[in-house]
């Protein structure tokens, strides 16, 4: 009896029912309320924190009993029944000590109770869920701290403060409204130094504009409120070691993606029976031997280092960009693809940005290095494809690859002349491929949506409502393949997976990033369409790029 007592009891947790144990009592004794013998049981049986929340618990007697003061004490909360079971399993180690002399006192009451303790029922649907989101969710602000900032921090002369509101993802900050009382740069610099002196590195002071504001502010521009959250919640974590594994991992599959490009690119070369297993959809018969491949791997390197080559560049470009600002970048996850080499890289903001001027520079300092490094190569490349000198080095690729692009098929058009466009394969030079899949690349990150380089420009420049605009607009484009052709489903299906979230607000998140910024924006937006628009047949037999043999 005595070590049957000793033993903690349990919390049984079923899909219908939450059962807890309640203390222990004789036979013919009412079941217990919530009186302060309960709470008691409860601290010696799961320890001192379970009994401490004992009177936020919903208490019913097994026949109905307890009195009216029961009943009243069973309307509140039960929150505490919802809390992790591992709480409670470190509770009761602690707790052994209470536990074992509470079960020496009972093992001498009256004979006949039986062993197995009585259980208190709970119903799943009492359970408070806003409390154990409280529970589970990120850390909140110290109201304490509140308070003292709204004391120290505010008044006539800096911001004058009317509500509070809460703030973040999940409401785990507050949001300070109120009115302004100067320029809002100078106001919020001299708050965020109160803030470090006040609080330390405990908490990051975000400047947004006033939700549901009625007006602009009189001073010029949007009405400003203040967000305080914790520094752990609000500042995105360092890289793991799993994310450096991904990472390597999928640079060598991007690289064999940029062999296999360039192995493409020698189409014309290739073995007939490997070609028709790739190309032709009723091709039957057992798949051909790829060792016969091998042959053209060290051809295929040349167009396999110019992708690879922007690609990095690209990369190169939002660090520079990045270093100076004091911003963080992670190491960038290369996505391969079959058709162009790859889509990009997925490269994330490792520290919080202070302002929307350093978003718009860094997200736009990659596509313009690797945009420069692609039209170079693409240039460079169609001017030794009319130079007959080199002509040893040229391959020949079919001539529809030039409709892909609106833009491009007309600076090939104009550089290489009717004649030489207008057949069924056109003879280039290998880095007019590495050229031309640079600046598809490159097009497709500089779409505005999601969290693209595109995207992310636009919503520094114009803020996330017209990012939400210009996002439903992207994907109608992409899902009609009035962008990128047949490239448009894959791209699409890539950006809804992995780069559809908007980027995080910056800590001064009202300022304004300039006129020259906005109109650099808009030329290239401009720009990236005329790139992805492929050319109708029409256009395309009409200026003569590529060979049209029906419309």
């Amino acid at each position: 009896m005595a070590a049957a007592l000793a033993s903690p009891p349990l919390v049984h947790l079923t899909a219908s029912r939450l059962r807890l144990p309640r203390p222990r009592a004789s036979v013919s004794s009412p079941a217990p309320s919530c009186s302060r013998g309960a709470c008691l049981g409860w601290r010696l049986a799961v320890g001192w924190r379970a009994g401490r929340r004992c009177d936020r618990l919903r208490c019913f007697s097994s026949d109905g009993g307890g009195g009216e003061e029961g009943e009243k004490r069973g309307e509140e909360e039960v929150s505490a029944a919802a809390a992790p079971a591992e709480e409670l399993g470190s509770e009761r180690s602690r707790s052994g000590s209470f536990s074992s002399s509470s079960s020496s006192s009972s093992s001498s009451g009256t004979p006949g109770v039986s062993s197995e303790p009585p259980l208190l029922s709970f119903s799943v649907d009492n359970i408070d869920t806003v409390k154990l989101l409280e529970l589970l969710g990120p850390e909140k602000v110290d109201p304490a701290d509140v308070k003292a900032i709204k004391e120290k921090l505010f008044g006539y002369t800096t911001f004058w403060l009317t509500k509070e509101e809460p703030f973040g993802d999940l409401g785990e900050g507050v949001l300070f409204i109120g009115n302004l009382r100067g320029k809002r740069e100078e106001i919020f610099a001299k708050l965020q130094r109160q803030l470090r002196e006040l609080t330390g590195d405990k908490y990051n002071l975000f400047m947004v504009e006033e939700p549901n504001s009625e007006g602009d502010d009189p001073r010029g521009g949007p009405r400003v409120s203040f967000g305080l959250l914790r520094k752990e919640v609000s500042e995105p974590g360092p890289t793991t070691l799993w994310q450096y594994v991904i990472s390597l991992l999928l640079f060598l599959l991007t690289m064999f993606s940029c062999v296999e490009l360039g192995i493409a690119s020698k189409i014309s070369s290739l073995p007939p029976e490997i070609v028709t297993y790739f190309t032709d959809p009723n091709a039957t018969g057992p798949p051909p031997d790829m060792q016969l491949l091998l042959p053209f791997v060290e051809s295929a390197l040349p167009v396999a280092y110019g992708v690879l080559a922007i690609q990095i560049f690209h990369e190169i470009g939002h660090f520079l960009a990045a270093f100076p600002k004091n911003v963080k970048l992670s190491i960038p996850f290369f996505i391969p693809n079959f058709t162009l080499g790859t889509f990009g890289a997925i490269t994330q903001f490792k520290s919080i940005l202070p302002d929307k001027k350093t978003m718009f520079d860094i997200s736009m300092a990659g596509p313009v290095a690797g945009a420069a490094l692609s039209f170079s190569m693409f240039f460079v490349g169609l001017l030794l494809s009319s130079n007959p000198v080199g002509a040893s080095d040229l391959v020949e690729v079919p001539s529809q690859l030039f409709q892909g692009s609106l833009l491009l098929g007309l600076i090939s058009r104009a550089t290489l002349g009717y004649s030489a466009m207008h057949a069924a394969t056109v003879s280039i030079h290998p880095l007019v491929i590495a050229g031309w899949c640079g600046l598809t690349t490159t097009a497709f990150n500089m779409l505005p949506v999601g969290c693209l380089d595109g995207g992310r420009a636009l919503q520094g420049a114009f803020g996330k409502e017209a990012l939400f605009g210009f996002g439903l607009t992207t994907y109608s484009l992409l899902g009609l393949g009035v962008l990128g052709g047949p490239l448009s489903l894959p791209w699409g299906l890539y950006v809804l997976i992995c780069q559809r979230t908007p980027e995080k607000p910056c800590l001064n998140d009202v300022s304004d990033v300039g006129t020259w910024r906005r109109a650099a924006l808009i030329a290239s937006v401009f720009l990236v369409v005329l790139t992805l628009i492929p050319l109708w047949d029409e256009l395309a037999e009409e200026l003569g790029v590529g060979l049209v043999t029906s419309f």
